[in-house]
Formats: structure tokens, sequence, C-alpha cells
């Protein structure tokens, strides 16, 4: 018996001036652990007159991650937070009762040809952060757990898994890993991941069971500690998951939470200007119509 619950492919979806690939939530699929929500941001080359531009907005109840493969994009955020994020390293911002960010090219690259291409992956609190203060956090690329073993190239992005800990700091029982490899090899994990797990070929090919799977499939698996497939060369997947909430969490544009009440009073906060600003920045994204399809777990 097969130990792929789901196989989910990449969706177009359009997020303003760029199209991305959407992954979570999935229409029989809302959640992965604590994941709901991933986009795969490109590859995609802009022109010297093209430039990523998501202006202000909000976010409460989840954390989000930002992980660039290609590009660099300027985080601002109404704590103040103002920086580069640039290829390997990581964005975690937690929105607990609520916060306002806004990303777009650095303005050294604005008149510049230049890439994008990396992911956007939202995790939920658990619902007593729900309500915590909003923070943000920034680790370069070595600051990653990154090690190989037997010629198979690993990253701890977030999480504790492996024997090794990520310094992203996360709220509950997870985790993100990156898998490179040159050659083609067996991986055999299982036994050391725990609650959901699912897999995302970046690159590559991946077998498991028999059948090949290749590049913008995500793999859900019934039972995360029967997690063994082999990597075709030149293979690159995120193996991502953790502990999923007993309860069962509501989505609406930016918005998470356990309560449909809050999301209600996040969208009338939105509407009436009432979250918090961003120095220096200006614009306002009004709030979209609500998609059925994003509803629940």
């Amino acid at each position: 018996m097969s130990n792929i619950s789901f196989i989910i492919e990449e969706r177009p979806s359009d997020i303003g001036n760029f199209l991305v690939g959407r992954l979570l939530p999935f229409r029989q699929k809302r959640m992965v652990g604590p994941f709901i929500f991933i986009d795969h941001m490109g590859p995609v080359a802009l022109s010297d007159h093209e430039n990523f531009d998501i202006g202000p907005h909000p976010h409460i109840g989840l954390s989000t991650l930002t992980y660039l493969f290609e590009g660099s994009i300027m985080h601002r955020d109404s704590l103040g937070t103002e920086i580069e994020i640039k290829p390997g390293q990581v964005n975690w911002m937690t929105a607990g009762k609520g916060i306002t960010h806004s990303e777009r090219t650095p303005d050294y690259l604005r008149k510049s040809d230049k890439k994008m291409h990396g992911l956007q992956i939202w995790v939920a609190l658990p619902k007593e952060e729900e309500y915590s203060e909003p923070s943000f956090y920034h680790a370069d690329e070595k600051d990653l757990p990154d090690w190989e073993e037997n010629g198979v190239h690993y990253k701890l992005i977030a999480g504790e898994v492996l024997g090794k800990k990520s310094p992203v700091p996360v709220y509950s029982p997870l985790y993100l890993i990156e898998i490179k490899t040159k050659e083609r090899q067996n991986i055999n994990i299982g036994s050391s991941l725990f609650g959901e797990s699912g897999l995302y070929i970046l690159e590559g090919k991946v077998e498991t069971e028999g059948t090949v799977f290749e590049p913008k499939q995500l793999l859900v698996a019934k039972d995360a500690g029967l997690c063994e497939f082999t990597m075709h060369e030149n293979t690159t997947v995120y193996i991502f998951g953790g502990e999923p909430f007993a309860e069962p969490r509501h989505i609406y544009w930016n918005f998470v939470a356990t309560d449909k009440e809050r999301i209600e009073e996040a969208k009338q906060m939105w509407a009436n200007r009432e979250f918090p600003s961003i120095e220096g920045e200006t614009g306002y994204i009004p709030l979209p119509e609500e998609n059925p399809n994003l509803k629940l777990k």
C-alpha cells in the first residue's frame, strides 16, 4: 500500500504583479502539520523596469517564513524592522495579534535586471499564541545547521529534527529541511520525523514505491515514519511538517485564526485602517472578496 496520501501540483496564483505556484492550502488538504500556506515564487527574470512590490498588508495568527534561492527582497514592518533578505537566509515574522509589512525589490536593484525565486510559507500559531505580541527574526545562512552524510547535503531551515535545531524561534514542534544531492541516493529519515509530513520537489526527480515524481509536486505522507525515497541526480527537495493542532484553522486573505470572530475583527480593523503602520511606507491594499475555497482547515 502506498504511503502517499496526496499528490499536490502547483497551481498558478496571481498575487498582484507576480504569478506564483500555490501548494497549500489545497481543497482536500488544508494544512500539513502547522504549515497552512506555501507559495513557490518564480523562477522569474525581471527587467530593469520590473520590480517585486507587495505593499503594506496585515497578518494575524501566524508566522511567515521567507526563503530565497535567487534574488533579494527588502522587508519592512510595523515593528520598525527594515532588512534585506538574500538567498539562503531566513526571514521569520510572527504576526500574533497583528502586524503590517511590505516586501519590495531593494532600491539599489530597482533599475537593474534581476531574478526572483524562493518560497513563501505561513505557519499557524498555537491557539494560546494567537494574541501574542508580534516579533521578527532574521537568520543568516551561516546560522542554520548545515551538514553532509553519504554524499547528501542537508540544511535545517526551521524547527528541530535529525538531532539538529535551527535558531529560528518556532512556536510548535515542526521541521523544514532542505536536502540536495548530485548523485542518485536513497533517503530514509522517516524514523526521525513526526506528525504530518510533506515532501516538495524543487528540482530533479524523486522515486518512491516504483513511481517517479518531478518538480512542482508536493507529496503528503500517510505516515511520516515511513518516509523513504530515492533522489535522482541533481535533485533538491524540501521536507516539512510537524504536529498538527487539535483545533481547525480558518483562513481569510492574510488572516489565520481558530475563531471566525477573530478574523471578522481583523477585517474590520484593516478596513478602518487600525492596524499599525510602517514608517516610510505608503499605499493600501483593500480587503479582497472572500474566497470560499480558503475558509477551513
